[in-house]
């Protein structure tokens, strides 16, 4: 097997196993049961997001999919922050009553 088709075959695999994360965190999202499992698995996408856009970089050779990895990262981080807020502000309000 040459080098170049061990790395398909790498790039293959990568790709398989991000679907099947995504579809798993997927599931987490839809099945809950908490807020937090919830924030979590969008957490989970959101990293999984940006290694799918390192992957359309290493495909395609287009240098623009790690700006996007890059935007996908930092709303993903920020987007966690902001429900984790949330949910903290929620639970607060639910002891206090």
């Amino acid at each position: 097997m040459t080098d170049g088709h061990l790395y398909q075959a790498v790039l293959g695999v990568t790709a398989c196993l991000l679907l099947a994360s995504a579809l798993m965190a997927s599931v987490r999202i839809v099945r809950g049961p908490t807020a937090a499992d919830r924030v979590v698995a969008l957490d989970m996408l959101s990293i999984l997001g940006t290694a799918a856009a390192g992957m359309a970089a290493l495909i395609s050779g287009a240098i623009a999919f790690v700006d996007v990895a890059l935007v996908v990262a930092l709303v993903g981080f920020l987007a966690t922050v902001a429900f984790a807020g949330f949910i903290e502000r929620a639970s607060i309000q639910g002891d206090g009553e």
